[in-house]
């Protein structure tokens, strides 16, 4: 993170609050290195919903006790994401277009900010056998979280451009997803020294008892994520509000604003004719981003069945992702600088393709395809985790996949600012959202059905291969221009 950080912080004589020179790659004045900083920080506060509710702790546990049977809890869960992704893809382009209309991004930011922050914390009652919330409840309320999260998206996002020059965009988005998985690894740790570790190892600088008198046996360190989100949200989001400037408010009553972005949302949707090249990158990130989100979705899963992993197995690995991706941003950030964005993302999107392939090449008694492990050896260490060589092998393999899954999230993001046009900066971040989520139940039906198909986890897990690759070859037709405004 250091090259990062290094191009974007201030040398002595400037500062931290003075402006830097040059123009953004909007055309407005780059930001103070704090502003920089503040927006790159707000992704380490925002990031963390998706570790601790979506994909590691809360998932489990609302398909194994909030449902009570983790098929059915999983394909719940399925239909709520699948829910949020509908809502996202038919309001976030109506965001953005409003939010361009009206000129200002933060009072957006700030509304969808404190409803992601409540919408997380109220999950603290989510009790088994609907001894809080009734299911139904819990079910509404994961929704409007999930959109809350992508919606802070949509006005984070176009705020990028404004920022600084056209050569340090992808820099500082690299720094934002570091911060967001560095985040994510800092609060996993605290939950597993604080809460889960506690009672399972003997280690001394574990607690012999969970902290704070949490109790395990009602499920607080699952339901708590919630609220440690919130806290944590509340103290690291607040300074891009403080800091970070703002779009220049245009003279609009709120329903002018409301009216106006919706006719330019409209107009925008009808003219992406004349925008093939930035529509052309929204299809293809639409088809590789659902596969990257695919391989980490279902990756946990397979390994658990697969290695028949535990929940300790699964946190534990939750860390180590969690740590290297923060190198993801870093790399992204470098591959960007290096070759350039579409260039970034033909690396970033390969090399996860190549990654999963090695990765299903890892049984208990098989290493990459061939090579066979006697399953009745001892254990290669004495932790409490990952303790054959086909464990280790794949949990290595997974951290390169993990890399380049988060460089291809930040060198996206990257490519869409340097191609939409600025004038509507807010509402093509808002079509990049709807690429992000509008077939986010493609991977999940393809990896069914090939499942179901074959009988067969790694062959189901594969078939995100062709939606990896497909989105691959679309990236040959995008070239890494500006767009122009056309009236």
């Amino acid at each position: 993170m250091s090259d990062i950080g290094s191009d974007i912080a201030p040398s002595a004589p400037r500062g931290w609050t003075i402006p830097q020179p040059g123009i953004s790659a909007s055309g407005g004045k780059v930001a103070t290195p704090l502003g920089q900083w503040s927006w790159a920080l707000f992704e380490g506060a925002r990031n963390p919903h998706v570790l601790l509710i979506t994909i590691y702790i809360f998932a489990p546990y609302f398909y194994s006790q909030l449902v009570g049977d983790p098929v059915r809890g999983q394909a719940l869960w399925g239909d709520l994401n699948s829910l949020a992704g509908l809502i996202i893809a038919l309001v976030a382009p109506a965001l953005g277009a409003i939010a361009d209309a009206g000129g200002r991004r933060k009072p957006w930011l700030m509304i969808w900010s404190i409803s992601l922050g409540l919408t997380a914390t109220v999950l603290w009652y989510a009790l088994p056998h609907e001894a809080g919330l009734s299911l139904f409840a819990i079910c509404v309320i994961l929704v409007a979280t999930l959109c809350s999260f992508d919606f802070t998206a949509v006005f984070h996002n176009a705020m990028l451009p404004t920022l600084v020059p056209d050569d340090k965009v992808g820099k500082l988005s690299g720094l934002a997803l570091a911060l967001g998985n560095l985040s994510g690894v800092i609060l996993f740790l605290f939950m597993l020294i604080c809460f889960v570790l506690p009672g399972a190892v003997d280690w001394p600088f574990i607690p012999a008892h969970p902290l704070f008198g949490v109790d395990k046996a009602a499920f607080e360190p699952e339901r708590m994520v919630g609220p440690l989100f919130a806290v944590w949200f509340l103290i690291f989001g607040l300074p891009i509000f403080l800091f970070t400037p703002d779009q220049p408010g245009i003279a609009l009553g709120p329903i002018t604003a409301v009216k106006r972005g919706l006719v330019s949302l409209l107009r925008t949707v009808r003219s992406l004719r004349n925008y093939k090249n930035v529509t052309t990158f929204l299809i293809a990130r639409m088809i590789y981003n659902d596969g990257c989100n695919a391989v980490l979705i279902f990756g946990g899963g397979y390994a658990a069945t697969t290695f028949h992993w535990s929940t300790l197995d699964l946190l534990v690995y939750g860390v180590i992702l969690s740590v290297f991706a923060t190198y993801g941003g870093v790399f992204g950030g470098w591959v960007d600088h290096r070759f350039g964005s579409r260039n970034g993302l033909l690396i970033a999107v390969g090399g996860t393709m190549i990654g999963l392939v090695l990765s299903l090449s890892m049984r208990p008694d098989t290493i990459l395809f061939f090579i066979p492990y006697d399953t009745t050896l001892p254990p290669v260490h004495s932790l409490p985790f990952f303790k054959t060589w086909p464990e280790i092998i794949y949990v290595i393999i997974v951290i390169i996949i993990a890399i380049f899954i988060t460089a291809s999230y930040a060198n996206s993001r990257t490519m869409m600012a340097r191609i939409a046009p600025t004038e509507k900066m807010a509402e093509f971040f808002g079509l990049f959202a709807l690429s992000g989520t509008a077939t986010a139940f493609l991977a999940p039906f393809v990896v069914a059905r090939f499942t179901e198909w074959s009988h067969s986890n790694s062959i189901g897990l594969a078939s995100i291969l062709i939606l990896l690759g497909v989105g691959c070859a679309g990236l040959f037709f995008v070239k890494q221009e500006r767009a122009k405004l056309v009236s």
